[in-house]
């Protein structure tokens, strides 16, 4: 066995090295440099304005957001530090844990269908700023872009063998650990919707649940997830911002777990 002296020294060249690159590529990946990429209704209060004329958007409904006012966005003590906390140490440690799971999914993926690894996708993070989500690529590279699965004709014929295993059980959402890693979301929180689903970013305002870091997992996602409509998923997200504490963070990182096993969707999932 190797001596701990050692065990630590190699440890603290994995941190370093990861919060380097996080410093590196976290501009990036709110496009810092790219201000034509920016969501024009980041920190403000929006409403859907439904529009039969208007394109359908992400959400199946045809119509826009507008502008109502300024968002407030206050954090508690917990979620400013303590969450924070959480979430950079069980994210770099979920890294360096899981790093030959990763590996193994990333040649699978390869294997089964060439292409890019990892699928990266604008989301909405706090207070509405579009950021690139991660995740490992489950679909075939042919598939429409910004079109939530359930939106596609035939969406099994879009999914990888691979990428059926991985989505079932929630699998392809690992990369994520990048994204809570880099501040752009949490371990736990509302699920980032497609920066395209405007009636669930509105439905979201009316309890202020865009005003927090999204979630690898969240309420909603141990209470129905994809089964939910849109208002009820959202006030569920108005529950966690409300009563956001360790206590419910710990409840739904517990309740996750099973779903998340025992995940059965493939084809249902929207996002």
């Amino acid at each position: 066995m190797l001596p701990l002296a050692i065990v630590f020294g190699i440890l603290g060249v994995i941190a370093v090295t990861l919060m380097v690159a996080a410093l590196i590529l976290k501009p990036d990946s709110i496009y810092q440099n790219h201000p034509d990429e920016k969501n024009p209704m980041e920190g403000k209060m929006v409403e859907f304005i439904s529009n039969p004329n208007e394109p359908e958007n992400a959400d199946g409904i045809s119509g826009h957001l507008e502008a109502v006012g300024e968002a407030t966005s206050d954090e508690t003590f917990y979620e400013r530090y303590w969450k924070r906390i959480f979430d950079i140490i069980l994210s770099m440690g979920g890294l360096v844990i899981l790093s030959p799971i990763l590996l193994i999914i990333s040649i699978a993926i390869v294997i089964d269908n060439p292409g890019p690894i990892f699928f990266t996708q604008k989301r909405i993070g706090r207070n509405k700023r579009f950021f690139k989500l991660h995740k490992f690529r489950s679909m075939k590279v042919s598939t429409p872009p910004d079109t939530p699965t359930h939106m596609l004709e035939n969406p099994e014929q879009y999914i990888t063998r691979v990428g059926g295993f991985l989505r079932r059980h929630s699998l392809d959402e690992l990369p994520q650990i990048w994204d809570i890693f880099i501040g752009n979301m949490s371990i736990i929180g509302p699920r980032p919707g497609l920066w395209n689903q405007d009636l669930l970013i509105a439905e979201r305002d009316k309890y202020n649940a865009n005003s927090v870091r999204p979630g690898l997992t969240g309420l909603a996602q141990i209470n129905g997830r994809d089964e939910l409509e849109i208002p009820e998923k959202a006030k569920l997200d108005g529950e966690y911002v409300k009563n956001l504490s360790l206590k419910l963070d710990f409840c739904c990182f517990m309740g996750s777990i099973g779903v998340f096993l025992g995940d059965k969707q493939s084809s249902n999932r929207k996002n």
